[in-house]
């Protein structure tokens, strides 16, 4: 007997290693984690947007992919397109709503305001929704929601800046260069998404060739966040004056007048006219005075 009951002891012993070694082989369950920059945002809310790593993937249903910019900055008249790429669409429909007084713009490929501006253009191979300005002013600058029709709904929100660049030239609008010297026209171009392909100098409505017989005539560009292009004439002469223009390919045009001095002071040209006018009243009032003398008056 005793045998036996040490037989039915291995017995049970080897039975429980059995089973644990089957338990340890089971797969756990898990969960698919997509990628950081997928998830689900509330409409409205910013700070669902902070990457703390806080967040829970959404992994079924509708998720916005996040992984382009929020903030587009566009041309004043040049086309803005804002960029809402959305995965797992399914039936659900893409709308687009602008913050500052809670419009609807459009739903799906509709335009659902009578500003005609307003465009819905559809990617089916990226699975973008952009919304499309046409003709973009200053005043269309702000916040516009890329919205899914969830219940409820939710929302990514993009920051659209429409600015209109500014092309200063130092010193202008009249530069007075005494003869000689060195010309240096500084062109300032600024608010800019970015920097102008080209910027050309025109002397009195004629492009200028820095290859030209006349010589020392040159120009450097500067390009960034704010474009500076230097026009340098050495050795100035009075041919050298005139009106100057930089033109930047995607911003207005200024002009500055270049003034070649001979020695003379500058306020002798401005005030030029007026100063002839000053000699011929005081001529005029020295003959008065000469006639008064001549008759007496009695």
């Amino acid at each position: 007997m005793k045998q036996i009951a040490v037989v039915m002891i291995l017995l049970n012993i080897s039975y429980g290693q059995f089973s644990r070694s089957q338990l340890v082989d089971i797969d756990e369950p898990h969960t698919y984690t997509p990628p950081k920059h997928y998830f689900q945002t509330s409409s409205f809310d910013e700070a669902e947007l902070e990457d703390d790593g806080s967040k829970n993937p959404l992994d079924r249903g509708p998720y916005f992919d996040i992984s382009a910019s929020r903030n587009v900055t566009a041309l004043v008249g040049n086309t803005a397109y804002l960029n809402c790429r959305v995965r797992n669409l399914g039936n659900r429909t893409v709308s687009w709503i602008r913050h500052r007084d809670l419009h609807l713009l459009t739903v799906g490929k509709a335009t659902y305001t009578s500003d005609q501006r307003y465009q819905s253009v559809h990617n089916p191979q990226l699975d973008d929704w952009s919304l499309k300005v046409l003709y973009p002013q200053q005043r269309d600058s702000g916040v516009y929601e890329c919205q899914i029709s969830t219940t409820p709904p939710v929302g990514y929100s993009m920051m659209l800046s429409v600015v209109e660049p500014i092309t200063t030239i130092i010193g202008g609008p009249d530069l007075y260069i005494d003869t000689g010297s060195t010309v240096n026209l500084t062109c300032i171009v600024r608010h800019l998404p970015e920097p102008p392909p080209l910027i050309q100098w025109t002397h009195n409505g004629e492009e200028i060739n820095y290859d030209s017989p006349r010589g020392g005539v040159s120009v450097i560009t500067e390009k960034g966040d704010i474009t500076t292009s230097y026009l340098l004439i050495q050795r100035a002469r009075n041919s050298d004056s005139g009106k100057y223009t930089c033109l930047p390919s995607t911003a207005n045009p200024m002009t500055v007048h270049v003034h070649v001095l001979n020695g003379e002071h500058p306020a002798a040209i401005q005030g030029g006219e007026g100063l002839r006018c000053s000699v011929l009243l005081t001529f005029a009032l020295l003959l008065l005075t000469m006639g008064l003398r001549a008759f007496p008056v009695r």
